[in-house]
């Protein structure tokens, strides 16, 4: 609404209206009968934290200005959290009256993987459990608490995801009705708020990822590498993340006893986007400096903690271990629930040997988008990351709806420095991607429930949302403000001349 506001801001004001407004600026207002102008202060109506005023004509002819608080961050942090707890408790009345389950079917998995471990049997002792011992050590309570333990569990680490995404972007000093409003895609996204209730375990991975972004902005390179070596241990795709990390832990960034300067939202408005000078400065400092102080910090930590833990948990359970929870996924095959493109292929020859060659040729066209997207956005971390999932999703040989969260947690972070009209873009890409799945999920259930031959026409509903995921993935790209996250040195310089002069 306020677009292009240097100082004040100029609106034409009817009965009533309500409409948001910068703290500190002027507002000019334009009586309709009389085109009278008349001037308020924003500063003096918005107190507390309020973000919109109301602005009324009251029965003198005169204006006056009436402060409404916005919703904090604190009550949409508790009404999160009673909603998740009411969903829970409907999932266990679900599944006790309900032939369909509320709870999902992976939560059973884990909840007996833990209840072998409390017996002191191995967790990989039920079938189809692939998973770090670490997730059924996490849901032991369930044996001697309550079945429910996990799903809390889960829930409130969904909760402090969004508490960590106002938190983030509240570093980089992003406005408070822009916090808030990105913080809601991650609470009332009906992705996310539901995967934690039924029993999925991917809030945890995701509250993780955030915390190291945390870490990683406020200096702290040690705290950051430990972290990373225990959610690649937890679950393997965050190791994609690895590269992104390594080339933003640049001296440029992070001199040497500083800690990095963040660059606040407010910079970057009034900016024109300089993404090739600053990926030239990162290339340069790359190729002059690679073994540099943080980045060998950081890859020796995270490296020594995931060998810790993994051979901890070799020690206590053999191959076993070694093979459900980490090699199984890099060859895992799935001919059902799966949204890839490449199922159909994997159904026609499911239970026989894949040549070498076809695993490599599945791999290239997601290892090449990974290195263009890497070494495009790299500076600009949250974003580099988020685009960095989206693909990996999205060319990945299997995908289910649990996926999805993967980059939803992400989301949030790069919404404030997007240039996408809500209204129209961005309320397309949303149709677009809800269609697609939609469409594939339609395919999906004639064949799996109805038992219909349709995998030719399910095949091309895999298609059609592998596209859809392109051309969404390429209008975020195309309508993002890129920006390093970090100020480098040469920018602080610069900065510090022109203040000389």
């Amino acid at each position: 609404m306020w677009d292009n506001v240097v100082s004040y801001a100029q609106v034409q004001i009817w009965s009533e209206k309500v409409v948001g407004l910068p703290s500190g600026l002027n507002l000019w207002c334009v009586l309709p009968e009389s085109n009278e102008r008349r001037c308020f202060t924003s500063s003096c109506c918005l107190r507390g934290g309020c973000t919109t005023i109301v602005v009324k004509k009251d029965q003198g002819g005169m204006i006056k200005n009436l402060a409404m608080p916005s919703l904090d961050i604190r009550s949409l942090l508790l009404f999160s959290a009673i909603f998740r707890v009411i969903l829970i408790l409907y999932g266990e009345w679900q599944d006790a009256h309900m032939e369909v389950r509320y709870t999902d079917v992976d939560y059973l998995v884990f909840s007996d993987a833990a209840s072998l471990m409390a017996s002191g049997d191995s967790p990989y002792k039920r079938t189809t459990y692939r998973y770090s011992p670490l997730l059924a050590l996490l849901l032991l309570p369930n044996s001697f608490i309550h079945s429910s333990w996990g799903k809390f569990l889960f829930s409130a680490s969904d909760i402090l995801v969004g508490y960590f995404i106002y938190y983030i972007l509240k570093l980089r000093k992003v406005p408070e009705n822009l916090c808030n409003s990105s913080v809601m895609t991650w609470l009332f996204n009906p992705f996310t708020f539901t995967i934690g209730t039924r029993g999925n375990c991917e809030p945890i991975v995701c509250a993780m990822i955030l915390w190291i972004i945390i870490c990683l902005m406020k200096g702290n390179v040690l705290q950051s590498a430990f972290w990373y070596g225990l959610v690649v241990h937890f679950r393997i795709y965050p190791i994609i993340y690895a590269i992104p990390i390594i080339l933003v832990l640049d001296p440029n960034f992070f001199p040497s006893g500083q800690k990095p300067v963040l660059r606040n939202w407010s910079a970057i408005q009034g900016e024109r986007p300089k993404i090739g000078s600053d990926w030239y400065t990162l290339r340069n400092n790359l190729l002059k400096s690679i073994f540099t102080r943080d980045r060998l910090i950081f890859g020796l930590i995270s490296g020594l903690v995931f060998l810790f833990c993994t051979g901890l948990f070799f020690c206590l359970y053999g191959w076993e271990f070694l093979h459900e929870a980490l090699l199984y996924h890099l060859t895992r095959t799935d001919p059902r629930h799966n949204f890839s493109i490449y199922f159909y292929h994997i159904y026609l020859h499911y239970g026989n040997d894949i040549s070498v060659m076809e695993k490599l040729i599945s791999f290239l066209p997601q290892f090449l988008v990974q290195l263009a997207l890497i070494f495009c956005f790299a500076q600009d971390l949250p974003f580099c990351l988020f685009v960095q999932t989206v693909a990996f999703v999205a060319f990945n040989k299997v995908i289910t709806a649990q996926y999805f969260v993967w980059f939803f947690c992400l989301l949030p972070l790069i919404l404030p420095w997007s240039k996408m009209n809500l209204k129209w873009e961005g309320l397309s890409c949303i149709l677009l991607w809800i269609g697609a799945q939609t469409h594939w999920l339609l395919w999906g259930y004639l064949l799996e429930f109805k038992g219909k031959n349709v995998f030719s026409q399910l095949w091309v509903a895999s298609l059609v949302f592998l596209a859809a995921n392109i051309f969404i993935l390429v209008m975020i790209i195309r309508h993002h403000r890129c920006a390093s996250i970090f100020k480098g040195l040469e920018h602080a310089k610069s900065k510090n001349v022109a203040k000389v002069e």
